[in-house]
């Protein structure tokens, strides 16, 4: 199965499903930081027509997440183009979608999701609600549940790197979706 991941530079989800044998790639305008050689460092509109079975797409939340609804005023052209994103993303011509976002302005401006996921359901202790707009997909099911939930991605102390380390998905999750979605 050829399977697109937009919008990820770290290849965990990509390495997820090369590991179950799909010819998987992800696409960001960042360089894959695994340095693996199925990435696309370009932007995924381009690539959207590519002849791929599944997508999996984590757009950019900076202008989009609820968390950060207090600069929402402020931030409204920007708002506009990250809603307009998400849905060439969710209309792109690939039958299978996955478009993962934390809690966000997507589910008022666009659609609800059809699932909010956390981390402590797939083996991480932790709390970080994750929503999944899905299409020619089913829900994911729990894989491993596990206590000792915290909310350590919030907790993440400023630094440069603060984003990236708050935007990698859980490796749990990513395998959930290789090996239901796969």
């Amino acid at each position: 199965m050829r399977v697109l991941v937009a919008c990820e530079f770290s290849g965990v989800v990509r390495h997820a499903f090369r590991e179950r044998g799909h010819d998987a790639w992800s696409c960001d305008l960042l360089p894959a930081e695994d340095n693996d050689e199925h990435h696309f460092q370009s932007n995924i509109l381009d690539r959207l027509r590519d002849g791929w079975d599944i997508m999996v797409a984590h757009p950019p939340c900076t202008h989009l997440a609820v968390s950060g609804a207090r600069w929402f005023a402020e931030k409204r052209t920007e708002q506009a183009a990250a809603l307009d994103f998400v849905r060439a993303l969710m209309d792109a011509p690939i039958p299978r979608i996955a478009l993962e976002n934390p809690v966000s302005v997507i589910s008022t401006r666009i659609r609800r999701p059809d699932q909010i996921i956390q981390p402590w359901q797939f083996g991480h202790g932790e709390t970080k609600a994750t929503c999944l707009w899905l299409r020619g997909l089913p829900r994911l099911e729990p894989t491993r549940i596990v206590e000792g939930r915290q909310g350590r991605v919030w907790r993440e102390p400023p630094s440069p790197e603060r984003w990236k380390n708050r935007s990698r998905t859980y490796v749990g999750i990513a395998s959930a979706m290789a090996a239901q979605w796969g």
